[in-house]
């Protein structure tokens, strides 16, 4: 919404959340995410076209808006029918019911959020049945912007998708993006059709780093360096050498609900053989995962052991999902005591998400998350990673270093005198 702003400065954009806390975060200086870019241009339209406001105080904005975007989460859902899989639609049906009760005149509605395919039908649906007086189109626009690069894929977009069955909402929606972003960039389809691309772009993506990983593992049996065989098959133009990258396992809020939201409806739609295809993305995932761990457990050269990096990804302090919560929780099970260090991301809260177990610790700085180690397990790209002063590191003598991101200075590790374990790689 805030390029959105920024981009059409005669469009006024008005933010509406239930939570009253997360509205006055975003109206001051200390905004609830962390995303490069993004305060610079908070800063540029916040009072002018964009106005962050809770609920029960917004609902006259509401009543007057031409467009609205429905942007809350899509969890999977947790009981009930489709538990474990299915996407949990409560947020999205209780904006519906609210859009319904206060839009006035005629509202384009727009399902921003990642949907399962006919999610637009269940919204027409409650529209239709709470509606006073006024009338609805509804559109999907799902998002394809990546966290830590949002702002830029936001504002050079390789494509917008607009999917609706009514021209004239169609048009109106594709005349905002049309301000910054090319016509041949702005793709239109029916509503099903946009739904579940969302779900399979995400589905590919996650489905090349399991295919990566897969062969990371063959790579440390063989002695062959999965850094080098990824360069190797990037080169093919039909490949390409995105997300190519050995790691030690996705993370984040959209892949994995998104897999298990794909998989539920392939299963649902009696399709078991194509549910077992995409089951196989999220398997070696948490395989990939549980691996890393138990290596880091046998290497450790004492009970403690270092986590360098708790988001999912460089970049944002979002940890939904992350290798180090499964990761954190496998060392913690086995008895080991954790130390852990994140540039960015709340430790507290990190911490409340594992439990607040005894032998979890956060640590202000790297050096001193190593102190004492007896492994260390790097479980995020962040660059600062890469430029760890090893030879003045304090950690336990005969120390294992388990990079879990294929980013950490491998000659500078050694030279210090420590164990060196990189994902994908047999050399010692």
């Amino acid at each position: 919404m805030a390029v959105i702003a920024a981009r059409c400065p005669d469009v006024q954009v008005t933010v509406l959340d239930l939570n009253a806390e997360r509205i006055a975060a975003w109206n001051s200086g200390s905004l609830p995410v962390f995303e490069p870019g993004l305060p610079e241009i908070i800063r540029q339209v916040r009072g002018r076209n964009l106005h962050f406001i809770p609920q029960a105080q917004g609902l006259a904005a509401l009543a007057e808006a031409d467009v609205v975007f429905i942007s809350v989460q899509t969890p999977t859902k947790t009981s009930g029918a489709g538990a474990g899989k299915a996407s949990d639609l409560q947020f999205v049906e209780a904006c519906a019911r609210l859009i319904a009760q206060q839009a006035r005149g005629h509202t384009i509605v727009v399902e921003k959020s990642t949907m399962p395919v006919r999610a637009a039908e269940r919204i027409q649906q409650i529209l239709s049945a709470n509606q006073t007086g006024g009338t609805f189109a509804v559109l999907s626009n799902p998002e394809f912007l990546a966290e830590g690069t949002a702002i830029r894929d936001l504002e050079h977009p390789d494509r917008v998708l607009i999917g609706g069955e009514d021209p004239a909402a169609v048009a109106a929606l594709k005349s905002i993006y049309a301000a910054w972003v090319a016509p041949e960039k702005i793709l239109t389809t029916g509503l099903w059709s946009a739904e579940l691309s969302k779900l399979a772009a995400n589905a590919f993506l996650a489905q090349r780093i399991s295919s990566i990983n897969s062969l990371s593992a063959l790579c440390e049996q063989t002695g062959a360096d999965v850094a080098e065989v990824a360069a190797v098959v990037g080169t093919d133009s039909r490949i390409g050498p995105k997300f190519l990258q050995a790691s030690v396992g996705f993370g984040g809020s959209c892949f994995q609900k998104d897999l298990l939201s794909l998989i539920y409806l392939c299963e649902h739609h009696g399709l078991p053989e194509v549910a077992a295809y995409w089951q196989g993305v999220v398997d070696i995932n948490e395989w990939q995962k549980r691996r890393f761990a138990e290596a880091v457990q046998q290497a450790a050269a004492n009970r403690r052991v270092a986590v360098l990096g708790l988001a999912f990804k460089k970049d944002t302090n979002d940890f939904r999902e992350s290798a180090a919560l499964a990761v954190c929780r496998r060392l913690l099970q086995s008895g080991l005591e954790v130390v852990a260090y994140d540039p960015r991301v709340d430790g507290t809260r990190f911490a409340a998400e594992l439990g607040n177990p005894s032998h979890f610790s956060v640590a202000s700085t790297a050096a001193q998350a190593l102190a004492g180690a007896g492994a260390v397990a790097v479980l995020t790209e962040w660059d600062e990673f890469r430029s760890i002063a090893w030879a003045s590191a304090k950690l336990s003598p005969g120390a294992m270093v388990c990079d879990g991101r294929n980013v950490v200075d491998r000659t500078a590790v050694r030279q210090a005198g420590y164990g060196l374990r990189v994902i994908g790689s047999a050399a010692p």
